[in-house]
């Protein structure tokens, strides 16, 4: 995963444990695509100024993702329903190959319709 995916999802995740100058700079760096020039031009302060703050908001966001883990375990959650997905469609393959049992077909259909309520 490139750093500006990472950033954005840590960000996504952590945001709310920023500053409001922390988040603000940083949605504009990371998300609104600006320079650090643009962003130190626009507030009147030094490129250097508006990097130092970037960078406290990534190490506050890494450092909590590090000892919490939330991010990492969101993405492994969210590939085990990719895989259980998998398995369910098989599962109503089957059902409409073989067993063509309507119980277990509405079965299928309400755990695939959870799983799209767990992915979001």
């Amino acid at each position: 995963m490139n750093k500006t995916v990472r950033m954005t999802m840590l960000f996504d995740f952590f945001g709310n444990l920023l500053t409001e100058k922390q988040r603000e700079y940083f949605d504009l760096y990371y998300n609104e695509n600006l320079s650090l020039s643009e962003i130190a031009e626009n507030d009147g302060i030094s490129r250097q100024g508006v990097r130092d703050i970037i960078i406290r908001a990534e190490a506050i966001l890494e450092s909590t993702e590090a000892k919490t883990g939330i991010m990492r375990r969101y993405s492994e959650i969210q590939n085990d329903i990719k895989i259980i997905e998998g398995y369910v469609k098989e599962i109503a393959h089957l059902n409409q190959s073989r067993f063509k049992n309507g119980q277990l077909l509405t079965l299928c259909n309400d755990i695939y319709e959870r799983l799209q309520f767990l992915k979001n």
